[in-house]
């Protein structure tokens, strides 16, 4: 299940996670099943991360991207360059997305 955002919410979230590190990152044995169990624990903790990815393979990346947001039910935000922001809500919902354009220009 795979969380669809509206676009002003994307720009929120892109605004939110200019501002992290990356907490995750695949190196050369590509998406194992330890960095997936990875990626699920920082998600619940941390619901929006930044996950950098070695190698200069683009298509490579957007795959990694795909399977990692359908497997776990994230939503893509951002794939610039070696980075992949992610986000998906947790349980205790630390970030408020925001309704509409309007409640984000509200915002400070």
């Amino acid at each position: 299940m795979k969380i669809e955002l509206q676009t002003f919410q994307r720009q929120y979230l892109k605004g939110l996670a200019h501002t992290l590190n990356p907490v995750v990152m695949i190196g050369n044995n590509g998406l194992t099943e330890s960095v997936m169990r990875e990626i699920a624990i920082n998600l619940d903790a941390h619901e929006l991360i930044k996950i950098r990815v070695l190698g200069d393979d683009r298509d490579a990346r957007v795959a990694l991207f795909e399977k990692i947001c359908d497997d776990l039910g994230a939503a893509p935000v951002q794939h610039i360059g070696k980075q992949l922001v992610l986000w998906r809500p947790s349980d205790k919902q630390r970030i408020e997305l925001p309704k509409s354009k309007k409640a984000l220009k509200a915002q400070p």
